[in-house]
Order: structure tokens, then sequence, then C-alpha cells
């Protein structure tokens, strides 16, 4: 695990956060059992610290970025002491949006016990209804972002702004960052992410006059004067390639709610030294011991789960509190990164959108994708369920076990694959009446934490945590199974906006071993259905394919066969339907008699050369 990834030579043209990681190389391969050990190893590379194999790449404990994150806390202390003219704003697109809205509200509920008014908001690119669904356009509008950046702010003469984008990627956070930058007499800004500036994203962004690259190498420079900052660790790449929901979603849990902490700490009048922060975050490193030494009830549920999807039925998560946001955040992930439609796993929350305390209120009226409440999951779920469904509940002892118990007792009308993640505080116990009615629980129980008031938060963020963990390595893990991974590579996700279009020619270089523009074209090919490429298809600018792949399923993994086997898209298309999975379409493309071998086949690397990325063997 120590190994990590090479800097020299493992795939040395792409960012950390879009790289291959070595521990998941044969995921694919691997039974849950070692789906679990192996996605435990990643997420332990957060918590990896400074050494031989990592030169030049700050970590989570380096000094520098102890010491930026006391920087930052210091002001957002200015802001918790002025708040009426001031205002701590977080913004981002997908995962790193809804954690945004996730972190204000735990912090504003801080707020609340102490009789103060709310200092925290959040933004998130497509607006509310993108808590719940799955919105990857709005994305990639820098403007979109300045707009509801000036929305939120009006009126305030001071903000401290966090901008998360995991690959130092997102048009919309660029377009908020440069915006803050030109207004630094009220703007603080915080670039969140996980990739040194110089692997920040080059390409022009389609309808704007800079690069996030330009912006980001403008905000460390400005870091020297503390006008701008820069929070940007490397944690390693993720399990499964790219997919930032996972370790960078994590990684921004741990970071900002370490930060506001210690904020609130130093605004409490407390002494916050170093060994203070450093405490904080190993109590987030001991819940990822804590939460993995359950690997085998969860490789339990990993197979349950894969089981339910592998029959065309369901995985329904219902959780309570902001256990049930955990559940919710998680499904919604899948669909983007698997290609997964809304039905396959859904999450629900105990209060609906009471409990998600989301700015615009109940979207139920907007599609039945929307309906997120236990209510909802009972009046129009539970009616179609059958045996091929696996149901999960998720709690603490602290909720109404009551009603976990009498919704149960329905669900198991319809299903017996009912498991439950349950939480305890260290003398609590789960009543027999309730431990009864699960056919297998992952019960985690938490030391007691004696600690001021807003220590008491640090449990919180630890279930919350817990729960991502256990939830993303079990929808991964039931993704595998399925069929729609190959090695750690996604290879059936919805190319729904330019970084996932960038992503997708990537990803069909790195299995094919063909050339970039080679790459590029057979995946217009699959995105238009067409043999031919018009001029005005190869002129048009990267949006206009986003909108059209957008609606479109299974044009990555076309294309890649398409690659493999060097024949039509319309052909490869077929092939993929004679298949029983994605994967083992791919496998035997890659296996095809008479055929190059691809990248994949002789374990080649890539390196940057004046004219690009080129490949090479290995010499260890």
């Amino acid at each position: 695990m120590r190994q990590m990834y090479k800097l020299a030579g493992y795939e040395a043209s792409l960012p950390i956060t879009e790289k291959s990681n070595p521990i998941t190389k044969d995921l694919d391969r691997a039974d849950p059992v070692q789906m679990v050990q192996l996605l435990r190893d990643c997420d332990a590379e957060i918590f990896q610290e400074e050494d031989d194999t990592l030169v030049n790449y700050k970590r989570l404990y380096s000094e520098s970025v102890l010491r930026t994150v006391f920087d930052i806390a210091k002001k957002v202390q200015e802001i918790l002491k002025d708040p009426e003219d001031g205002l701590i704003v977080l913004s981002g697109c997908g995962a790193s949006g809804r954690l945004a809205h996730l972190l204000a509200n735990s912090f504003n509920k801080l707020l609340k016990g102490l009789h103060r008014p709310p200092h925290y908001t959040y933004i998130i690119s497509g607006g509310d209804r993108s808590l719940v669904t799955s919105q990857e356009a709005p994305e990639d509008s820098p403007t979109l972002g300045v707009a509801e950046l000036e929305k939120v702010c009006e009126g305030k003469k001071k903000v401290v702004f966090f901008g998360i984008s995991c690959g130092l990627s997102a048009p919309f956070v660029a377009g908020q960052l440069d915006y803050c930058l030109n207004n630094l007499d009220i703007f603080v800004p915080v670039m969140v992410g996980f990739n040194p500036v110089s692997m920040a994203r080059k390409e022009a962004i389609d309808g704007w006059n800079s690069s996030f690259f330009q912006v980001a190498e403008r905000m460390q420079k400005l870091q020297e004067t503390q006008s701008a900052f820069v929070l940007n660790p490397a944690v390693g790449p993720e399990g499964i390639s790219g997919s930032s929901r996972m370790k960078g979603g994590s990684a921004t849990k741990i970071l900002l709610e370490t930060l506001f902490l210690v904020a609130h700490k130093a605004d409490s009048n407390v002494e916050v030294s170093e060994k203070c922060l450093l405490e904080i975050l190993r109590t987030y490193e001991r819940a990822h011991k804590v939460t993995y030494s359950q690997s085998k009830k969860i490789a339990a549920l990993v197979k349950q789960a894969g089981t339910s999807l592998q029959k065309k039925g369901h995985l329904y998560i219902l959780g309570w509190g902001t256990l049930g946001l955990m559940a919710i955040m998680d499904a919604v992930e899948c669909i983007p990164t698997y290609g997964a439609d809304y039905r396959d796993i859904r999450g629900f929350i105990n209060s609906g959108y009471s409990g998600l305390q989301n700015k615009e209120g109940d979207l139920t009226s907007l599609g039945p994708e929307f309906a997120i409440s236990q209510d909802d999951f009972v009046k129009t779920v539970l009616p179609s369920m059958t045996e091929t469904d696996t149901v999960v509940f998720n709690f603490t002892l602290d909720d109404d076990l009551a009603s976990v118990e009498k919704l149960v007792l329905l669900v198991k009308e319809k299903t017996s694959n009912i498991q439950a993640i349950s939480h305890a505080t260290a003398g609590q116990y789960l009543p027999a009446s309730t431990k009864k009615l699960f056919r297998a629980i992952i019960s985690i129980t938490w030391p007691i934490l004696f600690l001021e008031y807003e220590g008491t938060f640090i449990q919180k963020f630890q279930r919350e945590l817990s729960t991502k963990w256990i939830l993303n390595t079990v929808s991964t893990g039931a993704h595998v199974l399925k069929g729609k991974v190959f090695r750690n590579y996604m290879v059936d996700f919805r190319v729904s906006n330019s970084k996932l279009f960038v992503r997708a020619v990537t990803v069909l270089q790195r299995l094919s071993g063909q050339s970039q523009a080679r790459c590029s074209d057979t995946l217009l090919r699959s995105i238009y259905g067409t043999e031919v490429l018009s001029e005005e298809i190869r002129e048009a600018e990267v949006a206009k394919h986003v909108e059209i792949a957008s609606a479109k399923e299974q044009v990555v993994c076309t294309a890649l066969v398409s690659l493999l086997r060097n024949c039509s898209v319309i052909e490869a298309s077929a092939r993929l339907e004679t298949y029983p999975t994605i994967r083992a379409a791919v496998e035997a493309s890659l296996n095809a008699i008479g055929r190059k071998r691809s990248l994949i086949n002789i374990e080649m690397q890539s390196v940057d050369t004046e004219d690009g990325p080129k490949f090479t063997k290995p010499t260890d």
C-alpha cells in the first residue's frame, strides 16, 4: 500500500485525481472481501504522511497544509466575530456541491446551539435540484457560477469563499474564484482540491477568457500575502479512476470540518495549537480504522447489493437525519459515474425536504426522482418491490428506533434482503426487538468524547464519514460486480459535461493504445451514431458534443469496443448486446485474435513529450 503512485512514470501526463491507482488495478477481478480491502487501502492514503515516494507533493499532515488551514481559520474567525456584514460561502459541483450544502448546514446548526445567527451558506451548480438528482451540465458555466455568487453575497462587506473542485477543473468554480480575485476588497477566496496547481485543468473554457490553471496560478501567487489561499494536499488516485466522489469527497469533508472546528474553537477564546488541529485530524483517521474493522460485514453487503443489481433489482438506502443525506448523495453519484438509472440505487431521508434543509424547499413536484422522504418510499416504491431488491437501514441509536422497526416490518413483506448500518456510542446497545429484524447489521460503536460543545459535533461528523465510506464501497463494489468497471476504470459513465468528455478520451487512449486524435474521433462517432464525421461536427465546441452525449447511453464503451475491434460504432454497439456485461465485452475485445495489443495488455506507461503523452514500456 505504501507504494502509492510512481510520480516519474505512472501515467505521468494525467493529474493525480485522474490517474489509475495501482492498488486497485485488478479491482474487477476481486471478490467482495478483496474489494473492501482494496478500497480500504485506497481510503487510507488520505492519511498517508510524506515519504520518499511523494517528492514535491503536499499531504494532509504536511506542515505547509496545516499552516494553511490555520491561516484560513483565522479569516473564518473574523467573519464569526462580525457576522452581520460577513458571510462564509462554500461552493461546488456535483458531490462537492452536496458536501458544501451538508457542511454549511452543519455549522449553522452548531451556531444555532450557541444562540447565534447563521454565518454559512452554500452554492451548488444546477441549484437545489442537484442535491437530489444528477445535473452535470451546469458545471461547465463560469458565468452561471459568478451569477450565483453575486446573488448570495449581495450587501455583504466581507466574504470568505471556498471554491471546491477536487480535480481543480470545474469551470463553474473557476469563474467564481476569478470573480473573487477581481474583488479582493470583499472576498478572501480559498481554492480546495487535490491536485498540485501545475495539474489544474489547462484547456480553454468555452465562452470564457481563462482556464482553471490560470486562475489557480493567480491564487498561488496571492497566497504569499494571504489575499487568497490554495488548500490542495495530494490524497492519491481514486479507487475507481477519476471517481472523486470517493477520496476527494472524503478529504473535502475532513479538511473543511477540521478547519471550521478550529475557527470555532478560536472564536470561543480557546487557545488553538497545532496539537489541537492534529487531534481533530487523528479522530478522522481513527474513524477509518473503526469503520473498516467491519470489513467482512461490509463485504457481505457488497455481495448482496451486487446480486440485486445483477438480477435487475434495486438497492434502497433508508436513512435517519444526516445519515439519510449521505444515502441520497451516494445514490445520486452513481448516475454519472456508472451510467446508472436513478431507480437502480436510491436514498431516502426520514424527514424529507425539511431534513434536507435546502434553500428552495420541497422539490417533489418536479418528478418521481425528486421524491426523497421515507413516506415517498412507502407510497411509491414499496408497492412494486420484489425479493430481488435489497434495503439498507441507516441510523444511530439516538434515532427513533420505533419508526425504524415499523418500516422494517413493512419492507419484510416484500423482501428478506434487509440489512442495517447502526451507529452507537460506547455504553449503548441495540434493543433485541430491533436487532432480530435484520438479516445482518454493520454495528459501529464510537468512543465517548469528553469535549466542549463544538467537539460534540466531531462524533456526528465521524458517523457521517463512516457511513459515506461504507456506502461508497457498497455502491462501487455492486457496480463492479454488475460489470460496469474494467480493471479500475469506469467504462460506462455518462459524458454529461466537458470534464467527462476529456476523461472519456483519456480512458479510450489508456485502454486502446490508440492516438488521442483517433480516440476523439471514435468518441464523436459513438456520440453522433455515424461513421462519417462532418466538418460541422468536427468544428463544434465540446459543449455541443456534451449536449448530444448526455442524452445517450453506452457512449464510452461503444467507442472502446469500436477501437479495440477496429469496427464501426454500429457493429460495436451490436457486439455489446451479445455479452452479459460491459466488462465481458471489453475483455473479449482486448483478447480478440489478431488485434494490436493495447496499453493494458503490455502494461505500458505514459510520459510527457513536446507532442503530448507518449507510451513506453516500464523499465521496472
